[in-house]
């Protein structure tokens, strides 16, 4: 093995839920490719995304800032020009940085223009595509309705389909997202109640399969130059569905039961409340919709695990296993009904706790291998450790993460975090209407502790698990008058967390120390009462043009 990284594979699911691998502890789902990363890395526990839900997490990921700092804070909300992403970080580094597959970046078009930045430029594809040379971007949602497409720009996989003999203006809505009865009638996948039926398209005409082979496409093509490429799977997001063999490889009785009960509809906060009446909380409420969508769910993450064994063959065969950090994460999870929730958005583990391994192929990492860590992780934790990792300077005043290489390599660490952030903006959601609240007003601040997770409703009473006693979140102690100790503690945490210095990015703690009683040096003598306070140096200096008395 090579003590030198020289490359990083960075891979993304959309979706994954931390706890449906079996390296996490899943009886039924068995992902072998993800758990020989797990045997041979580092899987850390309690890592958190920092918002939970797709754009705002991903601009978390693409930029080591949290969702207050970079702005982004929903789906398709643009994220500012100004931001430094992964790509400048590795271009610093000489590192090409590619992407195949979803970002959900929203391009700051404004902003460009405003500059007089072409968007058909080099620089214009890097700032519109969060700092990466998108090689094969799609999103994943390309679906249509009466007002057109959810994303207008057809991918490459479209014309691959078509290609391929399926037949569709939308192949990608009408072959991979749908299934057909036996009638040949199409039914689309965005409906829960045909999970359970196989996708139209292939197996390995699928997305997991294509993205797979494009990546794979990627770092053929870079040949020895050092690269990053962020493979970003779509998968296993909604629509819930999948193709042959995978459709029918799990059953109703691989469904573990839901971690909920009634109380939490009786007693919950109005927020949480409120999102339980959201469509799709209701529809996995009813009966049996867990047992219908959840095998398919499953069937999409032993896709993803099949496919990247398949990576990881083709790595080992071209030497870049010996050389390449590959790092295993997803931008958020899913409740599957846990709670009485689907999708993601609110601050549950299942919702914001990710799973996250990294595999380091160096000497000096052989001492971890295999090894769990407990310790509070954060998204924005990814890019100082690839920075660390390449040799390059840590930049703390635009990086609000840390490197865990030293969690990689045995290391010892000072100071690590007691408390983990994430944020959440529901002002274009349902609740934000039916909670009238006004758009500013529409805020969610979460910090978990090992013990405590605090969540923080703007307008509303907080939110509180005792994850020690009550790992499943189920009794929320917010309004119990015994824990208000505890409250004020975690209140703290986020006020000093808030506190924090984000905006001045441009100069780096060395900087402000270099500048500090630097003015004087620049003839700036403010406050000086005569001639006799001055630095002996600035003194000499005045003296030898004159502006001071010989004597003085």
């Amino acid at each position: 093995m090579s003590n030198v990284v020289k490359n990083i594979l960075f891979i993304m699911c959309d979706q994954l839920r931390f706890d449906y691998l079996s390296c996490a502890g899943h009886p039924h789902l068995h992902t072998p490719n993800v758990d020989w990363l797990a045997e041979h890395g580092v899987r850390f526990t309690n890592a958190y995304c920092q918002s939970p839900v797709c754009g705002p997490s991903r601009m978390s990921f693409y930029t080591g800032r949290y969702m207050q700092s970079h702005g982004a804070t929903w789906n398709k909300f643009p994220l500012n020009v100004s931001e430094w992403t992964l790509g400048d970080y590795m271009r610093q580094l000489n590192v090409k940085t590619g992407l195949v597959g979803k970002t959900h970046m929203q391009a700051d078009t404004e902003g460009m223009a405003r500059l007089g930045i072409d968007p058909e430029s080099v620089i214009g594809v890097r700032v519109a595509e969060c700092g990466f040379d998108p090689y094969d971007r799609h999103d994943g949602l390309h679906c249509e309705g009466p007002n057109g497409r959810y994303d207008p720009v057809p991918p490459q996989y479209e014309k691959y389909l078509q290609d391929h003999g399926y037949d569709a203006d939308n192949p990608w809505e009408d072959w991979a997202n749908s299934a057909e009865n036996d009638k040949g009638e199409i039914l689309s996948g965005w409906f829960m109640k045909y999970a359970a039926r196989p996708a139209r398209v292939k197996e390995e005409h699928s997305e997991t399969a294509y993205t797979t082979d494009r990546a794979m496409d990627y770092i053929r093509e870079c040949g020895e130059e050092p690269w990053c490429l962020h493979l970003s799977y779509i998968k296993p997001h909604w629509p819930y569905i999948v193709p042959a063999p995978y459709h029918d490889m799990y059953g109703p009785e691989h469904v573990i039961p839901a971690q909920r009960n009634e109380e939490e509809r009786e007693n919950a906060n109005p927020l949480y409340a409120s999102f339980m009446k959201h469509r799709v909380g209701q529809a996995f409420s009813r009966q049996g919709a867990r047992e219908g969508v959840i095998p398919a769910y499953m069937g999409l993450v032993k896709q993803i695990d099949d496919h990247i064994g398949r990576l990881l063959a083709f790595l080992k065969e071209s030497g870049r296993l010996d050389d390449t950090l590959i790092v295993f994460t997803s931008d958020h999870g899913d409740y599957l009904g846990d709670h009485w929730l689907g999708e993601k958005d609110l601050f549950h583990d299942p919702s914001v706790k990710i799973p996250l391994i990294f595999y380091d192929p160096s000497e000096s990492a052989n001492t971890t291998r295999g090894l769990v860590r407990d310790e509070l992780v954060e998204s924005i934790d990814l890019i100082p450790t690839f920075i660390d990792i390449l040799g390059g300077e840590a930049q703390p005043q635009r990086l609000e993460g840390r490197s865990l290489l030293p969690f990689l390599r045995d290391e010892p660490v000072d100071g690590w975090r007691s408390v983990a952030i994430s944020e959440y903006d529901y002002a274009i959601l349902p609740s934000g209407a039916a909670l009238e609240r006004e758009p500013d007003e529409c805020f969610i601040i979460m910090a978990t502790t090992e013990r405590w997770k605090y969540v923080e409703p703007r307008g509303f009473k907080p939110i509180l698990f005792d994850k020690q006693a009550d790992p499943e979140e189920l009794n929320d102690l917010g309004r119990d008058p015994d824990y208000q100790s505890v409250i004020d503690q975690m209140r703290s945490a986020v006020d000093r967390w808030a506190r924090r210095q984000s905006q001045r990015t441009t100069v780096s703690r060395e900087g402000v120390l270099r500048r500090r009683g630097a003015s004087a040096q620049k003839g700036i003598l403010i406050g000086f009462w005569d001639e006799s306070e001055l630095p002996q140096d600035v003194a000499a200096f005045m003296k030898s043009k004159g502006r001071i008395p010989s004597n003085g």
